[in-house]
C-alpha cells in the first residue's frame, strides 16, 4: 500500500467464516483499516451511511439485499464510497450486472492479500481493480462477434427476455443444458431457471415444443435453411 491515511474498508459477506477470514486478512495488511463488517447487502448499505468508508468489499449472493442491489444503492446514495466485488462467481449474469451497478473492482475469493490491496489502491486512484481472470473475460466479451439480428425479433414474443431468447435459440440448435451454460458462460442452474421461465411465459411443456416455438417465431432457423 502507498503511504498516507489508511484505507477505510467495510466487508460484506453472508458467510460468517468467510467474512471473518477476510477481515483477519485485511487486518494484516498495512494501510488498511476494517471499520465494519456486514452479513448482507442491507446491512452493508446501513454501515456505509453510518461510517462513510472508502471501499466496500462486496459479496454478490446474500440474503435480504444482494450485492448488485447494495452496490447500486451505495453508488447512488454515497458516491464517495467505492465498491470492489469479492465473490466466487465469474459468470456473465454476475459480472456484468455488478459492473453496471457501479462496482469499480471485481475479484474472486481466491485472491490473496496483495491482490486485494492492489485492487483497493487502483479503485481509489480512479482505475479499475480487476483480477486477470476478469480482464480476460471482459476482453472475450468485447471480442465476441455480434449476434445476427435475424436470430431474434426486435420485440421478443410473450415477454421473453433477451437471455431467454438466447436460451431457446440454443435449445432449438440441440444443445443440452450444460452446453448452453458453457456457451453463455452461466451456470447450469441459471440455464434451468431461464428454461422454466420461458416455458411458463410461452405455455410450453417440453423441449420439442420449445424447438417448434423458436422456429415459428423466428428465434432460430430450421436445419438446412439458408440464412443468406
Amino acid at each position: 500500500m502507498t503511504g498516507g491515511a489508511a484505507r477505510r474498508v467495510v466487508v460484506a459477506d453472508d458467510q460468517t467464516v468467510v467474512r471473518e477470514g477476510i477481515v483477519m486478512l485485511l487486518g494484516l495488511l498495512p494501510g488498511i483499516e476494517v471499520v465494519g463488517s456486514a452479513s448482507d447487502g442491507e446491512e452493508a448499505v446501513q454501515l456505509v451511511a453510518e461510517l462513510a468508508p472508502d471501499i466496500v468489499l462486496m459479496d454478490l449472493r446474500m440474503p435480504r439485499c444482494d450485492g448488485v442491489e447494495a452496490t447500486r444503492r451505495i453508488r447512488t446514495d454515497h458516491p464517495g464510497t467505492q465498491v470492489v466485488v469479492l465473490t466466487t462467481y465469474v459468470d456473465d449474469d454476475s459480472l456484468f450486472p455488478a459492473l453496471q451497478a457501479g462496482a469499480r473492482g471485481y475479484l474472486t475469493k481466491d485472491a490473496d492479500g496483495d491482490e486485494i490491496a492492489r485492487a483497493i489502491d487502483d479503485v481509489l486512484s480512479g482505475e479499475a481493480g480487476l483480477s486477470p481472470r476478469i480482464q480476460r473475460r471482459l476482453l472475450e466479451r468485447v471480442a465476441a462477434p455480434t449476434p445476427s439480428p435475424r436470430k431474434a425479433p426486435v420485440e421478443p414474443p410473450d415477454g421473453l427476455t433477451a437471455r431467454e431468447v438466447e436460451v431457446v435459440r440454443l435449445v432449438a440448435e440441440g444443445l443440452s443444458n450444460p452446453e448452453i451454460a458453457r456457451t453463455l458462460h452461466i451456470s447450469t442452474a441459471t440455464v434451468k431457471t431461464h428454461i422454466n421461465n420461458l416455458f411458463g411465459k410461452a405455455g410450453l411443456r417440453d423441449r420439442a415444443q420449445a424447438i417448434h416455438y423458436a422456429y415459428r417465431h423466428g428465434l432460430a432457423q430450421p436445419p438446412g435453411e439458408n440464412l443468406t
